[in-house]
């Protein structure tokens, strides 16, 4: 047994306050006050957060296929001492997750590791081989566990096929997390376009090329009653046609990452191409329209978008190097320092939107402190200070935009299903 004292409890779903946790088994068996067992481990949390592991609705996994990259245990191991408990792999791995047996193989890896492995949930991908030419046998991957489907990595650009997919999705109760980009348009595009990518000489991709496919999304959730949510919004008018949708009571929800709410476009100036994300970093007008829809409901979710490459893929030149950061390990505390204490949104709607509000979307019975509830536990000293590092990375990759920037706020401990995995 576990007990968690003299913590500020900080849970959305749930009671807050300066609570004790008791952790028997794998389950959270009493929260309040002056809680009390005799043969419990005791955790003095004093001067401390304490929360519900984070929960990260888009992760990349390079297994299977690129193992060379990053393993499941790997990136577990990153995700832990970023204070997440649960990640959802999209489907974009090789083979990609588009039938049972790919998803058996991710949570029979998963489980074979299960004393050092957060919870993996699998995204099933929205057509065969993430083709966009053909529907994957979706009534199989929800069978098989999948929690949502989605082609990430790629949009699937035929509107009749989005449309069955979302009569599926209404149908299954699955979530499709759409990557909204219309290649025709961001076409051998690598940043921004705009005026930093004129004077650098480096082909653009505008703000339209996913406009108008959240556009089309919403269209069609709203013609099927599907369920859609938004993957990595980057531009202010994705923000606006999200906000006018939800006004209209569409079923849909939409996530931003740290990166896209904390970096313009101005940071590719230097070339680094760790800064090469897709979408891409966009304007200032932008970052700041997403940090006004973070505050107000509109962007429901903050993800990681982790997305580890080799120094070997990323030394390349900006036009051929791959596209996308790490991420786990570094987003508590760039929201932390960035975002909360920087009065753009408050510490409960940070801890929502990265907790509570996942697990709803999802489905999960996850995101929450209370008693009967899976003991899934972050333990966070919100003032320690500390410098990104890639040499403190347990991912092996170390591809973030954010080396050598200073940090207020960092996880002490996070406890998965009652066992405690990290300690810093």
């Amino acid at each position: 047994m576990i007990l968690i004292k003299n913590g500020r409890v900080v849970n959305p779903g749930g009671r807050e306050g300066q609570l004790d946790i008791l952790i028997k088994d794998d389950k959270i068996a009493a929260i309040g006050k002056n809680v009390r067992e005799k043969s419990a481990r005791v955790i003095d949390a004093k001067g401390k957060i304490v929360a519900p592991g984070l929960i990260d609705m888009h992760t990349h996994l390079r297994e299977p296929g690129r193992e060379d990259e990053e393993t499941i245990a790997q990136t577990s191991l990153a995700a832990l001492k970023g204070g997440f408990t649960s990640i959802c792999c999209m489907p974009n791995t090789s083979p990609p997750i588009d039938n049972q047996g790919t998803v058996k193989f991710i949570y029979d890896r998963a489980n074979a590791n299960k004393n050092g492995c957060v919870n993996i949930f699998p995204v099933g991908a929205i057509t065969k081989g993430r083709k966009g030419e053909e529907l994957a046998e979706i009534a199989e991957l929800k069978e098989a566990g999948v929690v949502a489907i989605s082609d990430d990595g790629d949009c699937v650009m035929n509107a009749l096929l989005m449309r069955r997919a979302f009569e599926y999705s209404k149908m299954f109760s699955l979530p499709i997390i759409s990557h909204c980009e219309d290649k025709n348009l961001s076409k051998n595009g690598v940043m921004n376009e705009g005026y930093v990518s004129t004077v650098l000489g480096l082909p653009g991709i505008p703000d339209e090329s996913e406009e108008i496919i959240v556009y089309r999304d919403i269209s069609l959730a709203r013609m099927t009653a599907g369920i859609l949510h938004i993957a990595h919004t980057s531009t202010k008018g994705s923000v606006k046609l999200i906000k006018e949708a939800k006004r209209k009571k569409i079923r849909v929800s939409a996530e931003a990452t740290p990166h896209h709410l904390i970096l313009s476009d101005e940071v590719v100036r230097g070339f680094d191409t760790n800064t090469k994300v897709n979408p891409p970093l966009r304007a200032r007008e932008d970052v700041m329209a997403l940090r006004r829809g973070l505050a107000d409901g509109t962007i429901d979710v903050i993800a990681t978008d982790h997305a580890p490459h080799s120094q070997e893929e990323k030394d390349e030149d900006y036009r051929t190097a791959p596209f996308g950061i790490v991420g786990l390990e570094t987003c508590l505390a760039l929201v932390l320092t960035e975002l909360v204490n920087k009065k753009v949104i408050t510490l409960r709607n940070a801890i929502a939107k990265l907790t509570t509000n996942p697990a709803r979307i999802l489905g999960l019975n996850k995101g929450i402190l209370e008693t009967g509830y899976d003991a899934d536990i972050v333990i966070i000293d919100p003032d320690m200070e500390w410098t990104i590092s890639p040499r403190d990375f347990v991912s092996s990759c170390r591809n973030s935009p954010f080396i050598g920037m200073k940090v207020r706020g960092r996880v002490i401990s996070t406890i998965v299903g009652g066992r405690i995995l990290y300690t810093l």
